[in-house]
């Protein structure tokens, strides 16, 4: 009789420390693959704000052309209302950075590239459009080389 409680209490725990060895690895496993979507969707987000701002900082540039060459011209007026829509896109863009990103400091280089290109419109000449648009440029730069660590 001994010998058979013996066996029935072995059996026992080792169904519980099976049981319990499983569950971490299910739990491990789970955590893994977390952790690698939000890697993945990070990558998406981050790939298609910093695309969604440089096509932002095209339509400026040519917005500022456009008013330059042919002040209240239909082609200055279709390009001003193009910027409209990029703006849109870039910040929708910037909306899931922000949903996205947890560091405080990658937002506000996100939301810096943001403000950089949304200005250059605003210019005085073609000596400060292009230092704009190179601020432009260059934060974006700033974001992408602050993110990429995180996603790699």
């Amino acid at each position: 009789m001994d010998v058979a409680l013996i066996a029935v209490a072995g059996t026992l725990l080792g169904v519980v420390a099976t049981h319990w060895f499983q569950a971490r690895a299910t739990e491990r496993t789970a955590s893994l693959a977390r952790t690698e979507q939000l890697r993945q969707e990070r990558i998406a987000t981050y790939s298609a704000y910093a695309s969604a701002v440089v096509d932002y900082r095209h339509s400026q540039n040519d917005r500022w052309f456009r008013a330059a060459q042919q002040p209240g011209s239909e082609e200055a007026e279709e390009s001003r209302h193009a910027s409209y829509r990029q703006r849109t896109a870039a910040r929708q863009a910037l909306f899931r950075v922000q949903l996205v990103c947890d560091d405080p400091h990658i937002r506000r280089l996100a939301e810096a590239a943001f403000k950089e290109t949304h200005c250059m419109h605003e210019a005085v000449g073609e000596t400060e459009r292009a230092h704009r648009s190179e601020q432009g440029k260059e934060a974006l730069a700033l974001f992408i080389s602050a993110a990429a660590p995180g996603v790699r």
